[in-house]
């Protein structure tokens, strides 16, 4: 199965997990996992080994979880990564436990998670749209792509499209493509210049203080050793292999790495690595997001039941609008015609303060919290 059949697959899965009841009026809430990445003075060297003395300051992430967290058993193997950064740079380094490293594929953009992998998903404005996919695998083969918006509102991968300069490294501790012995883990390091996200010479190079949707994920297969060779695990059922392990830094809650929203959060420190510790709290804004969330899904049910989206919230089943979220009180509005809608939170001063609309793309101004 192709990679774009498999996401859209996933994807319109993804909306019969996620609508809540009517009688719900908010999901409970989540908060992703943050990553505060601080700078190095020195730029790296990109050959997998990540023994620079900036690397060993940095402070690796949480284990990664199953993608849906908590409601699945904790990954067999461990993972985890760090990131740092400069004036070009996003660093990252990541660390996969394996007893048995494989690896198949060698072709740029081929379909890189047939084999297991290590995946990078970044959302620079955290708008839900215009974000970037990025896979390798053992052989350090990369398949990228960019994303105009999520597959659930008929999105399309652009394959052709390229992490220009990025640099990557692989390396084994243990023997490749060997089963007659233990491994013990794969690293992955990367260098994604900044250049490489940006579109018509937009700079993107973030400041102190800047905060971009990210997520990672690793995709694990169950294999067999047949004949001296390693083999995906097979339902006796139906001859097909068993579905792949789908292990994250922040857990999605749902199987679908396409919902942006639910990402992680990298945060951008100008201190260098091994500066005291920052801690960095989410803006209420974040946790209110849920609210416009859980109107886009009712809205989608909606309008599959009555051909048109609503026009107010009484007719989503949705009569509290008073929202507080940390001592923040937020007023939620609709405005919605057949085909689109717009659902905001106003801040206390009625200035709209964020707002989704039909495609789950999020508009945020500036907050003044």
């Amino acid at each position: 199965m192709s990679q774009l059949i498999r996401h859209v697959i996933t994807g319109l899965g993804m909306v019969c997990l996620y609508l809540p009841s009517y009688a719900q009026q908010k999901p409970a809430y989540v908060p992703p996992r943050q990553y505060n990445s601080y700078q190095t003075t020195t730029p790296l060297k990109i050959d997998g080994a990540g023994n620079e003395d900036a690397w060993s300051k940095a402070t690796w992430s949480d284990d990664f979880t199953d993608i849906e967290g908590d409601k699945q058993p904790t990954p067999a193997m461990r993972t985890r990564m760090k990131m740092l950064w400069d004036q070009e740079n996003l660093y990252i380094l990541a660390e996969l436990e394996d007893q048995h490293i494989w690896a198949t594929l060698h072709q740029h953009d081929t379909i890189i998670f047939q084999d297991n992998d290590f995946e990078v998903f970044v959302d620079p404005d955290g708008d839900g749209e215009k974000y970037f996919e990025i896979e390798i695998n053992a052989h350090n083969t990369v398949m990228d792509l960019f994303m105009n918006k999520a597959y659930r509102v008929g999105g399309d991968a652009l394959m052709t499209w390229d992490t220009r300069g990025i640099q990557t490294a692989v390396q084994i501790d243990g023997t490749l493509n060997n089963p007659s012995d233990k491994d013990r883990k794969w690293t992955v390091e990367m260098a994604i210049p900044f250049s490489a996200f940006a579109f018509f010479n937009e700079g993107l190079t973030p400041k102190d203080g800047a905060r971009w949707r990210i997520n990672f994920s690793r995709v694990e297969w169950d294999t067999d050793i047949v004949k001296g060779q390693y083999v995906k695990r097979k339902d006796p059922k139906t001859g097909k292999p068993l579905p792949e392990h789908n292990w994250v830094w922040s857990p999605q809650g749902i199987i679908n790495m396409h919902a942006p929203e639910k990402w992680g959060y990298l945060n951008f420190i100008s201190k260098p690595a091994g500066a005291a510790p920052v801690t960095i709290k989410l803006p209420a804004i974040e946790a209110a997001k849920e609210y416009l969330w859980d109107v886009y899904a009712r809205q989608q049910q909606y309008r599959r039941k009555n051909g048109r989206y609503a026009t107010n919230l009484q007719e989503l089943g949705i009569t509290n609008t008073n929202i507080k979220e940390q001592g923040v009180s937020y007023t939620l509005q609709l405005e919605g015609i057949t085909n689109q809608f717009t659902a905001t939170l106003l801040d206390k001063n009625s200035k709209p303060h964020c707002s989704i609309n039909q495609e789950g793309k999020i508009s945020q101004n500036s907050s003044n919290e």
